[in-house]
């Protein structure tokens, strides 16, 4: 297991129980962003891409995940996700364990699929344009 993959399975874990626990008055007040990955050609390769920090499209995007119909699956895709992303707090009172989320744009573009941890969803049309914006900075409609 390399570096890179250790840490973000220590993220993983961070987030995965943070959300379990919900969104608390704590949460909401604590210093959150979140840090995006793209995938570069069409291999397995990822580069830095933005950091999300204003607190409401953090929330946002937290809220959309909750209220997401993810099914407990671990699902695998043949090919790699277009994008990776993952919380992060900095409060020192709260101690999350990280999911990596990952991303694929679906091939009409219209659409993104997402896996976090052993769960699976794909969200309706205005729900992935939305969520696809706050990760991005980016309309879907223009992929």
């Amino acid at each position: 297991m390399n570096l890179r993959t250790f840490k973000l399975l220590n993220s993983l874990i961070g987030i995965f129980s943070m959300l379990l626990v919900g969104c608390s008055n704590e949460i909401q007040n604590t210093e959150q962003s979140i840090v995006v990955e793209k995938r570069i050609g069409d291999e397995n390769n990822y580069e830095d891409f933005r950091v999300v920090t204003d607190n409401e499209q953090v929330q946002k995007l937290l809220e959309i995940l909750q209220d997401a119909n993810w099914i407990n699956a671990k699902a695998e895709r043949v090919n790699p996700p277009d994008y990776s992303f993952v919380f992060r707090f900095k409060n020192p009172n709260i101690e999350a364990k990280a999911v990596l989320y990952e991303l694929w744009i679906t091939p009409n573009k219209d659409k993104v699929e997402l896996i976090g941890g052993n769960q699976y969803v794909k969200l309706d049309k205005n729900k992935s344009a939305e969520l696809f914006e706050i990760v991005t900075g980016e309309k879907l409609t223009d992929q």
